[in-house]
C-alpha cells in the first residue's frame, strides 16, 4: 500500500528525465528549420552550388543557423512560461508545461548562443560568423522588446529571412546583387506580414488567441504592407531577371527572363491566401497548394535552366 503512491509519484518524473531530449527538440521547433534552407539562395542564384566545397559550407551554415534559431525559442520560452500556461494553445509548449525546466532552457539557449558564432568563425569566413553574431543580437532584442514594438517586429523577422539568404553568399565570397538582396527582402516582408495579417483576420473576436500587438494592427493596415511588399518584390525581381540582358552565349532560350512569368504569377496566387486570411507558415502555404507547388517548381526549372546555361 506504502510503495505504490510512491512508485507513482516517481514515474511521471522519470518520464519527464527520459523525454528531456525530445521535449528540448520540440522546443527548438523542427518544422520551422525549413526556413534555413534559404541559405542555398544565393549560391543557386549564382550556379555554384554542386561543388564539394559549397555544399560542405552550405550544409555547416544551414546546422548553425538551426542552432541560433533553436538557442532563441528556448530563450524565448523560457522567459514567456508564465504568460504561456495562462494561453489556451501556448501552454502545451514544453516549457510551460513543465517537460523542459526553465533552467535548463535557459543553460543550453545560452549555450548554443555562445558555440554557434564559435563554430562559426572556426569552420566559416569571419562574415559568417559576424553575421550569426547579429543575427543572434536582434532575435533576442526581439524576444525581450522589439517584438512588442510596432512595425519594427515585422522588419526584424524580415531582416531574419534576409540573413539566412546572404550567409550562403558570404561563405563562398559571392557578389550579392542590389536586386537579388531587394526581392529576398521584399518577398520576406510580403510572406511576413500576409501572416500577420492572416492572424489578425482569424483572432477577430477572439480576444487573446494570438500574439497581443496584433490589437494594434488593423487589417487595412497590414493588408496594405503586404501588397506593397509584394509589388515591390515582383519590380525587384524583374530588374534582377533582365540584369544580364539576353546575350547569346546565356542559352538556347532566355529562361532567367521567362522565369519573371512563373514568379509574378506565384505572387498573386499566395496574395490569394493571404486575402482568405489562411497564410500561416510560407511552408505550409506552398505544400497545401498543388497549384503554387507546381509553379514554384516550374520557376525553379526555369532558373535551373538558367543558371546552367541550357
Amino acid at each position: 500500500m506504502d510503495h505504490r503512491p510512491v512508485e507513482a509519484t516517481r514515474a511521471p518524473h522519470q518520464a519527464v528525465d527520459a523525454g528531456l531530449p525530445a521535449a528540448l527538440i520540440r522546443t527548438a521547433r523542427p518544422r520551422q528549420w525549413v526556413k534555413n534552407v534559404l541559405v542555398v539562395a544565393a549560391p543557386a542564384a549564382a550556379g555554384q552550388l554542386f561543388s564539394r566545397h559549397a555544399l560542405t559550407q552550405l550544409v555547416v551554415i544551414f546546422a548553425l543557423f538551426t542552432a541560433c534559431s533553436a538557442a532563441v525559442y528556448l530563450i524565448n520560452d523560457a522567459r514567456d512560461a508564465e504568460a504561456d500556461r495562462a494561453h489556451p494553445t501556448k501552454r502545451h509548449r514544453p516549457v510551460a508545461a513543465g517537460e523542459v525546466p526553465v533552467p535548463v532552457a535557459y543553460a543550453v539557449g545560452g549555450g548554443l548562443v555562445v558555440l554557434a558564432p564559435a563554430v562559426a568563425a572556426w569552420l566559416c569566413p569571419l562574415a559568417v560568423a559576424a553575421l550569426l553574431v547579429a543575427y543572434l543580437g536582434m532575435q533576442l532584442a526581439y524576444c525581450v522588446s522589439l517584438k512588442h514594438v510596432l512595425v519594427v517586429d515585422l522588419v526584424v523577422v524580415t531582416t531574419g529571412f534576409l540573413m539566412r539568404a546572404m550567409a550562403g553568399g558570404l561563405a563562398l565570397g559571392i557578389p550579392l546583387s542590389r536586386w537579388f538582396l531587394i526581392t529576398t527582402g521584399f518577398g520576406a516582408l510580403f510572406m511576413v506580414a500576409a501572416k500577420r495579417y492572416s492572424e489578425a483576420v482569424r483572432m477577430t473576436g477572439e480576444p487573446g488567441a494570438t500574439r497581443a500587438l496584433l490589437t494594434e494592427y488593423s487589417t487595412g493596415y497590414l493588408r496594405f504592407v503586404w501588397q506593397l511588399a509584394a509589388g515591390v518584390a515582383v519590380l525587384g525581381y524583374c530588374l534582377w531577371a533582365l540584369e544580364g540582358g539576353a546575350a547569346p552565349h546565356s542559352g538556347l532560350l532566355p529562361w532567367r527572363q521567362l522565369s519573371m512569368a512563373a514568379f509574378i504569377v506565384a505572387i498573386p496566387r499566395y496574395a490569394v491566401f493571404a486575402e482568405r486570411g489562411t497564410a500561416g507558415e510560407p511552408e505550409e502555404v506552398i505544400l497545401r497548394d498543388r497549384v503554387l507547388a507546381l509553379i514554384g517548381v516550374v520557376w525553379l526549372a526555369m532558373y535551373g535552366l538558367a543558371v546552367a546555361r541550357w
